[in-house]
């Protein structure tokens, strides 16, 4: 299960922006998976669960967006989105895809901290 690697690398990279931020508490993490990535969307969350045990980020959200294939089609001059990964042509045209240029993403989107009530109350 290559998710569980996935998800302590995610762990190891928040848990370093939250510390070069003065330590804020971080509440949910926000990750872009595409669809060619090869990440199985339930065993990240999972993983990332079991992996955040013990840890700073225990009890924190994992919310993943899931982004499309996107190819470009030169019969189109356009980038096209696959309607189904099973299927690489223009969904316009039908002309086979050989650029893909979107769907393998696998990046933290945005972090949601807890705010410190004393700062800013004080």
């Amino acid at each position: 299960m290559h998710e569980l690697s996935i998800a302590l690398c995610l762990i190891e990279g928040v848990l370093a922006e939250a510390e070069k931020q003065g330590g804020v508490h971080v509440e949910t993490v926000r990750v872009k998976v595409g669809v060619l990535s090869g990440v199985d969307k339930d065993a990240l969350e999972f993983s990332y669960r079991v992996a955040c045990e013990k840890t700073p980020l225990e009890g924190s959200r994992l919310v993943i967006e899931e982004s499309p294939a996107v190819i470009y089609c030169p019969t189109c001059v356009a980038d096209r989105i696959l309607p189904s990964i099973q299927h690489f042509c223009c969904p316009e045209c039908q002309t086979p895809a050989q650029d893909i240029r979107g769907g393998r993403e696998l990046e933290i989107t945005a972090l949601e901290v807890a705010l410190d009530h004393e700062s800013a109350t004080g």
